[in-house]
């Protein structure tokens, strides 16, 4: 805003000078191109009446050239004085004989000689050098005695209007320059409402608390948007809050009742008839289901009240500890865990995100596993880019991304299911028992939080292959292994593919 109200402050102001100048110019040029035509008038009529006087007294040969010599110095031009049948009397400069002899052809002289009562004013060019031509008859009363010529080098008027034109741009300049300086000022001065209303903007954009705008400065129309985005940012943040309260003491209020709920049913369990026990523990399973769905909406409003800053995680060491909780809970269901992939660094996420993306993901697997297969764990980084005699560097301005796969061999699901799986609260028709519907959608909303993306695709087995992509915190490296070849078990020797 600040650059077009100055570019419009500088345009106006150059519209306005050119609109002063350009006439002011040309009116002083032709002012002073009028003064020296006048002064050469004056001056032919002043040497034609000295030489009517010298020729009437008989003293033309010896009065007329120094006559003629003081003139031209005087003027700065050259003069020269002929009789009435063109021949020539007098001369301020030397001149060959076939320019005597032309003098008589010259229209300047010519029309002189013929009486006639005006001056002859001509421009010619002699001698690549401009002059002004100035010719007046020579008389006597009526009788005509001859004619003067002068004429006058316009260097100097042209170098005097040059040099008018040079002043009048500078001070142009200087205008321009002292317009731009007020207009920055002014700009700056009015675009502030702007820039407060901006930063307001964008801290309320970056999840924080937008500080109200003042409305007391600027023009009625910026008064009015800060009023409006003062109430509309308020209200936003009433809101938020109010949705994060809610699920925050909701998820805690809730999780007591059923701690309670669940003790209770374990009492009753004892003294409760053989046949009613299948019911009990569908209660029990159904509590259960329950409080994991109470844990996610809790989970879920913690990441909403904070906007967590990414920081480098040791992704091999996240998932070799995640490894070894879940290997006991696997064995147990006679489902193998598999740990592939080959050292992978750092990546960039919230702080516990990939902790709780890994246990979202592998309860899943689990859940849907049958026994006797297998779940893989696998971390895959970027491929290396091809040696080629061309080959372009990486782009910094890119991050590579690392690649978490957890892969299982159980039913998986089809295209329309896997494009709604990250929907809360939604479960597939043939899910097992014990979902809330909740554990996708939080591996979507912390890797979303961390810069990364999931996404779900059939696993080369028939089952679903879940796959998490977060920002590496290190540039890749300049080659490595890629693709199935040289992948290893971790802590194992290599195992075919």
């Amino acid at each position: 805003m600040t650059r077009r109200l100055l570019l419009s402050y500088l345009s106006l102001a150059a519209l306005v000078l050119l609109c002063l100048e350009i006439p002011l110019g040309f009116v002083y040029s032709r002012g002073e191109r009028e003064r020296v035509v006048g002064k050469a008038r004056d001056e032919s009529e002043s040497v034609s009446m000295y030489a009517s006087l010298s020729i009437t007294a008989g003293r033309a040969e010896r009065d007329l050239p120094d006559r003629a010599a003081h003139c031209a110095e005087r003027i700065g031009g050259k003069v020269v004085i002929v009789d009435e049948s063109g021949g020539l009397l007098a001369t301020s400069h030397p001149l060959s004989t076939a320019e005597v002899r032309g003098l008589a052809a010259r229209p300047g002289i010519a029309a002189a000689l013929r009486g006639t009562s005006t001056v002859d004013v001509r421009t010619s060019t002699i001698g690549g050098v401009q002059y002004l031509s100035v010719a007046a008859p020579v008389r006597h009363g009526a009788y005509r005695q001859g004619a003067v010529w002068i004429t006058l080098p316009t260097r100097t008027v042209h170098s005097r209007v040059h040099h008018v034109w040079l002043l009048l741009a500078l001070g142009g300049l200087a205008v321009l320059t002292a317009v731009a300086v007020v207009g920055f000022a002014i700009a700056r001065w009015t675009g502030h409402p702007i820039r407060e209303l901006e930063r307001a903007t964008h801290q309320l954009a970056d999840g924080g608390t937008a500080t109200p705008v003042a409305v007391t400065t600027g023009p009625p129309e910026v008064r009015s948007l800060a009023a409006t985005f003062n109430r509309t940012a308020a209200r936003l943040e009433h809101l938020l809050a109010s949705q994060r309260a809610f699920a925050g003491e909701a998820s805690h209020q809730l999780k007591t009742p059923l701690a309670a709920l669940r003790l209770r049913l374990e009492n009753l369990e004892s003294g409760m008839a053989p046949h009613a026990r299948p019911g009990l523990t569908a209660a029990m399973t159904e509590t259960d289901r329950l409080a994991r769905m109470v844990e996610g909406l809790l989970a879920m409003a913690r990441l909403d009240e904070s906007a967590a800053t990414r920081e480098p995680v040791d992704l091999d060491r996240v998932c070799a500890e995640r490894h070894r909780t879940w290997t006991p809970l696997f064995e147990q269901h006679g489902v193998r865990l598999v740990l592939l992939g080959d050292p992978a660094g750092q990546v960039l996420a919230v702080p516990g995100a990939i902790e709780q993306i890994l246990d979202n993901l592998l309860s899943n697997a689990l859940r849907v596993a049958p026994s006797g297969s297998a779940v893989t764990l696998d971390v895959r980084r970027p491929p290396a880019p091809e040696r080629r005699f061309h080959h372009r560097p990486p782009d910094p301005s890119r991050p590579s991304r690392v690649a978490l796969h957890v892969m299982d061999e159980g039913p998986g699901m089809t295209e329309e299911q896997r494009r709604r799986a990250f929907d809360r609260f939604w479960r597939a028709p043939d899910a097992p028992k014990g979902g809330t519907g909740l554990g996708l959608a939080l591996v979507q909303r912390l890797t979303h939080a961390s810069g990364g993306e999931v996404e779900l695709r059939p696993a080369r087995r028939g089952g679903l292959d879940a796959v998490v992509r977060l920002p590496s915190a290190r540039p890749p490296a300049h080659s490595h292994p890629s693709g199935r070849e040289g992948r290893r078990r971790r802590g194992a020797p290599a195992v075919p593919a």
